[in-house]
């Protein structure tokens, strides 16, 4: 360790320090904001597959990484459980998966928005009611409260009650109850960094460099995969 702090103080101590602040570019709010993203988009895939994809663009969430609230709702989106909405869409056969989440880093995350998506694999015969998926899944925008606005359909009451439902169900448990959900995912995630594979070493040291232009100092190692605060107004 003492000849790699050598070699790092050798080779970095000459790069002139200018004292700037990091850039941000807050002010550039609502990017997506234009009527070519409030639009569905039909592309025609190489190999034989039916995915659906629906994207938000919320509110930058990169200084909520102690509390990491969109990693919490990818995991009650993604749940494939009894009660969940892949549950209810398998049993129609209309879809093989579900997954949702942020990248949290990069074009998905940064000081401008935050991207949230929702993916659906569908069936030959869920490709026929993709309407009612997609509109099941926006309903599920309840979740968040910034969304892009969508126009008054018809859409089937069956899925979107579903939806409704399952939303309805995170709010009646109140805070307590999804704090215990919370604390789970927190074990899961410290136990997944504790017992990980080691890595290559440029691999490691590029993630903490992208890390120290994100996290605070006491976070530079952990602030990307460990949860530390629980707060349920974010």
């Amino acid at each position: 360790l003492d000849t790699l702090e050598k070699w790092v103080t050798e080779i970095f101590s000459e790069i002139p320090n200018n004292g700037l602040p990091k850039p941000s570019f807050g002010h550039l709010t609502q990017p997506f904001d234009t009527p070519e993203f409030h639009k569905l988009y039909r592309v025609v895939p190489i190999r034989k597959v039916h995915s659906l994809t629906i994207t938000w663009a919320l509110p930058p969430q990169e200084q909520y990484y102690r509390v990491k609230p969109l990693h919490y709702i990818s995991w009650l989106v993604g749940h494939e459980g009894k009660g969940s909405v892949l549950s209810f869409l398998r049993k129609k056969f209309w879809a093989l998966a579900l997954y949702g989440g942020n990248g949290e880093t990069g074009f998905e995350q940064n000081s401008t928005y935050s991207i949230f998506s929702i993916s659906v694999t569908l069936t030959d015969e869920g490709y026929k009611h993709f309407y009612e998926v997609w509109f099941a899944a926006i309903c599920f925008s309840s979740c968040f409260p910034y969304v892009w606005k969508t126009e008054s359909v018809l859409f089937c009451l069956q899925v979107a009650h579903v939806v409704f439902q399952y939303v309805k169900m995170l709010q009646k448990r109140g805070p307590d109850q999804r704090q215990v959900i919370w604390e789970e995912i927190q074990k899961i995630e410290a136990n997944e960094f504790h017992y990980q594979e080691q890595t290559d070493p440029v691999d490691y040291v590029e993630s903490l460099c992208e890390n120290m232009q994100l996290f605070q100092k006491e976070d530079f190692l952990t602030g990307d995969q460990l949860l530390f605060e629980y707060k349920p107004e974010v």
